[in-house]
């Protein structure tokens, strides 16, 4: 296990900085992992394939998170492209999970 990170304002050197930036990513990493699980569920609930791309729900999740990273002082633009990614990721992410699951 690792020690825990010192927050942003609490670094003193770079190597405070490295460790606390890799300690973030294998948070994200938690965290897309429980993201992709509900993809997971979704290509189980969803009865029809066409079901699994849903263009008016992915302009709503990015929307969202550009809107939520905006109030937090953080540029929307570079939210938009990293969500755009993410999403276009977990939709076919299912597609793949809605296959196997009726073809197995």
């Amino acid at each position: 296990m690792h020690d825990p990170a010192k927050l942003p304002v609490d670094c003193e050197t770079m190597v405070d900085v490295r460790e606390g930036v890799d300690a973030t990513d294998r948070e994200l990493v938690a965290l897309l992992d429980r993201r992709f699980g509900y993809m997971r569920a979704a290509a189980r609930i969803k009865a029809s394939r066409d079901a699994v791309r849903d263009e008016e729900r992915k302009a709503s999740v990015i929307a969202a998170a550009v809107a939520d990273a905006e109030a937090r002082g953080l540029p929307g633009a570079v939210f938009a492209e990293i969500w755009e990614e993410l999403v276009e990721g977990s939709i076919a992410y299912e597609f793949v999970h809605w296959d196997e699951i009726r073809n197995s």
